[in-house]
Formats: structure tokens, sequence, C-alpha cells
């Protein structure tokens, strides 16, 4: 779509998050007063771990082109983590936002495909403060077999392969698991490089695989393919195909904020006041 496109052009918002600041009241509500966007519209919150914003863009999918022609999904969190765990090394806060519709594109859905079941590698129960995650049990039961076994299904269904795609991006958890899995479905270490940003902002759960996918439409070239797998525990994952369109070179002529001048554009602070902030939250 173009880049000076009209925000009261969209009919529905969702906002996917495992960290949703109110237990009983929506978070895309307040987005979408926020961004000024008319009120005859559906907003929905979605939770499904780190791949709720994937989830978003699946269910609003199915809306474009009946009575919403534009529509908005979003993947936000600050990733929350126990003091001194494991996940406190890469827990991020970001997020992520797609305009979808039907014309005026920079990128098509191809098709996607989802893989879930019951895994319990990640959990927080409603009283608990922080998660709790299965240590090991989070990689080959968890991350892996749903991510596989998604990405697999959309590539049989599409009949593509790994080296018909220019670039691929997948769920973030850590600097490890997203290599290990590109490896194993045959993509190479230059197709993930682009949307590889766990190693410059950490994994922001919901937003993470979105900004990475952001990222990789930054640099991509016009009539190219783009593959995504998000990942979310509990567990399931979502594989999408996209093709970029002519309208992607306007858009990045336009786009003053791409995603590494975002990360760029940043203050270090000490770890320190961190800390502090998470005992004055959760008074521990």
């Amino acid at each position: 779509m173009p880049f000076d496109f009209d925000l009261n052009k969209i009919k529905a918002i969702t906002v996917g998050s495992e960290s949703h600041p109110y237990a009983v009241k929506p978070s895309s509500t307040t987005v979408a007063g926020l961004l000024g966007l008319r009120e005859d519209l559906l907003a929905v919150d979605l939770e499904f771990a780190c791949k709720a914003g994937t989830s978003g863009i699946q269910l609003l999918s199915g809306l474009i082109g009946k009575d919403k022609k534009y529509v908005l999904a979003i993947g936000s969190d600050v990733a929350q983590a126990k003091p001194a765990d494991v996940l406190e090394y890469t827990a991020g806060s970001a997020a992520a936002g797609f305009i979808l519709g039907s014309t005026d594109t920079i990128a098509n859905i191809l098709d996607f495909s989802s893989f879930s079941s019951d895994t319990p590698d990640f959990w927080r129960r409603d009283t608990e403060k922080f998660p709790s995650h299965g240590g090991r049990f989070t990689g080959e039961p968890a991350y892996f077999k749903h991510v596989l076994s998604a990405s697999n299904l959309l590539l049989e269904k599409t009949k593509l392969k790994p080296a018909d795609f220019a670039f691929a991006v997948f769920h973030m958890p850590n600097g490890k698991f997203p290599k290990e899995a590109a490896g194993r479905l045959g993509f190479t270490p230059q197709q993930l490089k682009p949307g590889f940003i766990v190693s410059q902002i950490g994994n922001p759960y919901s937003a993470s695989s979105l900004i990475g996918l952001a990222a990789t439409l930054d640099i991509a070239k016009p009539n190219t393919k783009i593959f995504m797998c998000s990942y979310g525990s509990g567990a399931g994952a979502d594989a999408f195909v996209f093709e970029t369109t002519p309208l992607l070179t306007k858009f990045q002529k336009n786009n003053k904020k791409s995603v590494q001048s975002q990360i760029k554009n940043k203050q270090m602070i000490d770890y320190s006041l961190v800390a502090r902030n998470i005992i004055n939250k959760y008074r521990i």
C-alpha cells in the first residue's frame, strides 16, 4: 500500500502478546485509540506465547475482501524473565505491526500452514510473577518439532524448495535455534542474515519473527520470495510464504525508519537500572 496510507481505512486490529498490561482490558482498543483509528472496527487481543502476532496475520487475512479492505496485525511484548534465569540473557522488548490489504501491497501472502500440539515447554500461571520453562525440553520436542513440521508442511503444500527463496526468517528465542532449524530445512546462513535481529535486540517474543520480516523487507528486491516461520510455546508454529511486489522499491525509498536505523538509534542503560525496575514492579 502507499507510504502515505490513511489509517482511517483500517477496519480491524489484533494485538498479539503474552505481556498484555491488563488481565481484563484489551490492548487492541488502547492501540487503536493511540493511532486515532475509527471506532467502527473489530479489535481483538490474542495470546499464544511468541506466535500471537503471526496468528493475527492468519486470522485477519480471512477478513480482507469482505467489508474490511485493510486490517492491522501487531505483535508486541516486554519479554518476561526471572532475574538470573537463563531467559534473562536474551529477553527483549519490541513491537511490529503489518497493515494487510488486497491492493497496493509491497508483499503478498502466497500461502501459510500451522502446526500445534499440547507441549508444556514454557508457561506462567495467572498468579505467578515470572514464567517457568523446561530447559532442554524447550528444544527438540518443542521448538524444533513444531517449526520443522509447520515449515515442511508449507514447503510440500506449495511445492517450493529452500533454494526458491531469497530470504528466510524464523522465530529467534536465542542465536542457536533458528540457525539450526534453518540448516535442517536446507536454508543457508546468507538467507537468514538480514532478519537475524536476535543478536542485536534479543528475543521480543511475539514481535521476534515479525521484526525479522520487517528487517528483511527493508533490503529485499521486488519479485522475490521470503519464507517465515514463527513459534509459540505451548506449542505451535505458523509458516508463511511471501512474495514481494514492485511497490516495495517505492516503500524502501520513502521509509525513513528502517529496522536497522531504529536499532542504531538507541541509548545504552546500566543493568542495575533494569534490575531495580524489576524489583520495584514485582516487589521481590
